[in-house]
């Protein structure tokens, strides 16, 4: 009784009745930094958002804005989550290199099998052994996209000795370290900068994903596009953040928080790593059809770069060692996750 008396006294005192106040609408901005045309955005995040706003009967509605439209650069994403500027983003954990040290190592070579296994493994570890990265938010997600590859502008790339001195963009700490250690010279710099330093020949190479080529031109702007045994697993793949503000989900009803509840972990980090390599067989067809040439490596050509990724694996294990951190226990964990998760 005392409960209700309360809940009179606050529903009045918001001048609205108690039904009023069950049924109000809950806008969330939602912010990112991929275009409205790629296949990440359209097949998998818009997908996510739908299915929320459809289980909360149109009471949770989402304001979409792809491009930083709201501002800012990319590097400021979970900033602006963590601070309130907007409700929820989808981003890159290195985007701020180094402030994410235990969830690099889904980053580093050859780590990753496929994205919806990838990606379970992920948030598992997040509530284990890699715990205590995003307190400062509401975590709804983590997943992974699928394996990372090489396109370049005019040097078809077949093996390690063909990447000695080539530009290449990388897009976080660990494949710049890696590109490094295969001889090229890495060139760090968001996603949307890469049509202008292909063109420009600021870099000769880039390394994303099959599913973001066409949206950044790179299917039109590189002639060769070099892949890896399927069997392998990725050369490597980025960890991505979906996350709320902190304040904006402890204000939603407890039905609301249930409904977001719903579309957050393990299972909604798979969906999320399923749909985004969903989108890699578009953009290859993309490259296909425009008769590039696609080069797989495997076999003898693989043995250089896998001996990159190991000088890569121990330089990290040793750094994150050095700040207190069990750096090989973190290894072996996400490897066995991935194992586990992969079928």
């Amino acid at each position: 009784m005392k409960f209700r008396s309360l809940a009179l006294a606050a529903a009045l005192a918001l001048g609205l009745p108690l039904a009023a106040q069950a049924q109000q609408k809950v806008t969330l901005k939602f912010h990112t930094f991929v275009t409205n045309t790629s296949n990440v955005y359209k097949g998998a995040l818009v997908p996510w958002m739908e299915r929320i706003e459809k289980d909360s009967g149109g009471r949770i509605v989402f304001e979409k804005y792809p491009s930083m439209q709201l501002g800012g650069s990319p590097l400021q994403l979970y900033d602006q989550a963590k601070d309130g500027v907007v409700d929820v983003v989808w981003t890159l954990a290195g985007n701020t290199p180094g402030r994410f040290p235990r969830v690099e190592v889904f980053e580093l070579p050859f780590m990753m099998t496929n994205a919806e296994a990838t990606s379970r493994a992920y948030w598992e570890y997040s509530q284990t052994c890699g715990s205590g990265e995003f307190q400062d938010v509401q975590l709804l997600a983590l997943h992974v996209h699928g394996p990372g590859m090489f396109h370049s502008k005019d040097k078809p790339i077949r093996s390690v000795a063909d990447l000695k001195g080539m530009k290449v963009r990388g897009p976080t700490r660990q494949t710049t370290k890696l590109l490094s250690a295969i001889g090229a010279t890495p060139v760090g710099m968001p996603l949307p900068q890469i049509p202008d330093a292909l063109s420009k020949g600021v870099v000769e190479a880039v390394v994303v994903p099959w599913e973001i080529t066409t949206s950044i031109k790179v299917d039109e702007l590189a002639k060769h596009h070099t892949e890896f045994d399927s069997r392998i697993g990725g050369l490597y793949t980025v960890a991505f953040v979906v996350a709320m503000n902190k304040a904006k989900y402890n204000s939603l009803p407890p039905d609301l928080k249930a409904i977001i509840d719903k579309h957050s972990g393990i299972d909604a980090s798979a969906a999320l790593g399923r749909d985004h390599q969903a989108g890699d067989p578009l953009g290859r067809k993309a490259a296909v059809d425009r008769k590039n040439n696609i080069i797989t490596i495997g076999g003898a050509e693989l043995e250089g770069f896998r001996k990159a990724a190991d000088l890569v694996d121990d330089d990290w294990v040793k750094e994150v060692t050095g700040k207190g951190l069990n750096g090989q226990g973190l290894l072996t964990c996400a490897k066995d996750l991935i194992k586990k998760h992969t079928r």
